[in-house]
């Protein structure tokens, strides 16, 4: 085979299945989260020959975050139609705990840069260095982001399971 498709194959079989997880963290949708991480797959495959020996797998998780900023940035627009679209089907308790809702419905309640930044920190474990350098944005950004991201998200996690956010303990 040429361009070392043997090689693609292999690293899509070990990194696909990450790649749409973390698709889904980022987008919410396990569709969408499906579409991009192909869309990623493909690009990588076209620099293939480029980034084989070199980090294939950065450049496809960058291109993942880049596709998904893209959609963030250039909304895809609905207009309006005569008939009413179907609803989607409730989902059962079970898919919920396994699509772990909670978690995707505190990503959404992030801003977009937000997002980004505790993914790559969190799940990809990239360093704050790597986070700044993927995102095109200074490490006090990052540092800064993460800490507010982190801080909605335990407000967020405090206030689902009933704790009092407010300050006790009297006047100060």
């Amino acid at each position: 085979m040429a361009r070392g498709d043997e090689e693609f194959v292999q690293f899509v079989q070990l990194s696909s299945a990450r790649l749409v997880h973390a698709a889904f963290l980022l987008t919410g949708n396990r569709d969408d989260a499906e579409d991009l991480a192909q869309a990623a797959l493909v690009r990588t495959y076209a620099a293939w020959p480029r980034v084989r020996r070199q980090g294939a797998h950065a450049y496809a998780r960058t291109t993942l975050v880049n596709l998904v900023t893209d959609r963030w940035r250039r909304p895809l627009r609905e207009y309006a139609t005569e008939e009413v679209p179907e609803r989607p089907a409730r989902t059962n308790v079970s898919e919920e705990v396994i699509d772990r809702r909670w978690l995707v419905d505190m990503l959404r309640s992030l801003a977009p840069q937000e997002r980004a930044v505790v993914i790559l920190r969190h799940y990809f474990d990239l360093s704050e260095i790597e986070t700044a350098a993927e995102l095109n944005v200074s490490v006090g950004t990052i540092k800064s982001t993460n800490s507010r991201a982190l801080s909605k998200l335990r407000v967020s996690v405090q206030v689902k399971a009933g704790y009092d956010t407010s300050v006790s303990g009297g006047e100060r």
